[in-house]
């Protein structure tokens, strides 16, 4: 017998429901069955953004600094940032010089005196808003906010990695955001969340949990930086 050939198993939104309706021991039947489990599984992709990294999710980024501005917004779907640095000479291929800018905390950030002060940013606060808009019709983007200013145009890029969401379930025919390793996770997650709003599926709601958690630990242990760790003093450039 010869193998398939193939690599694509995927479920869409209508699939990975049904197969969680099914470990809970019911039936995907009504437009309202499929709206549940899809509300369920935007609370669990949040979940999982709160559990810690998820490497699928890092992006590259970058912002070219403008003399004398201090606030630059990030991406909306941001919800953190990982690695940054501040790049001199962007638009060269030479002469290129990646300088590490140190994170601070707002209480940090709120006790410098000049903030106006122009030179190369060397610390950087993130306001991790919302994202949200407000009722006067703004949006609270995430932000950065540089120390100094930076003292001349097109010459400083904020160049960063960030922690971006995932992306929402969708209408029922898209696949979700996620690598094909996390299918068994998000299949037991959902059939969890879903025992806990079913009729007559409260009794496997302790099993499908530790089935969940045991499905979260494997796909989270291979999920993972698998290069050496080196640790590595800090050099500061003043």
């Amino acid at each position: 017998m010869t193998t398939s050939g193939t690599t694509t198993f995927d479920l869409n939104l209508n699939d990975l429901v049904e197969e969680a309706f099914e470990r809970c021991g019911a039936e995907l039947r009504t437009g309202y069955d499929l709206r549940t489990a899809r509300r369920s599984l935007n609370l669990l992709t949040i979940e999982w953004a709160n559990r810690g990294i998820n490497l699928w999710t890092i992006e590259q980024g970058s912002i070219a600094m403008v003399q004398g501005q201090i606030v630059y917004d990030l991406p909306i779907d941001t919800i953190d940032l990982l690695e940054h640095v501040i790049r001199t000479n962007a638009g060269t291929t030479s002469n290129q010089l990646d300088i590490n800018i140190n994170r601070i905390s707002a209480d940090t950030y709120i006790t410098i005196p000049n903030k106006n002060a122009q030179g190369r940013p060397i610390q950087v606060w993130i306001n991790r808003q919302s994202g949200v808009t407000t009722p006067a019709g703004g949006v609270q983007y995430p932000q950065i906010n540089v120390w100094p200013a930076p003292d001349q145009s097109n010459y400083y890029t904020f160049f960063y990695y960030r922690l971006r969401r995932m992306q929402d379930a969708g209408d029922g025919l898209n696949t979700q955001d996620i690598p094909f390793r996390f299918l068994p996770c998000m299949v037991a997650g959902l059939a969890y969340y879903l025992s806990l709003k079913l009729p007559g599926a409260v009794e496997r709601t302790g099993m499908l949990k530790q089935m969940y958690d045991e499905a979260w630990q494997q796909a989270a242990d291979e999920d993972r930086e698998k290069a050496p760790l080196r640790i590595a003093p800090r050099q500061m450039f003043i």
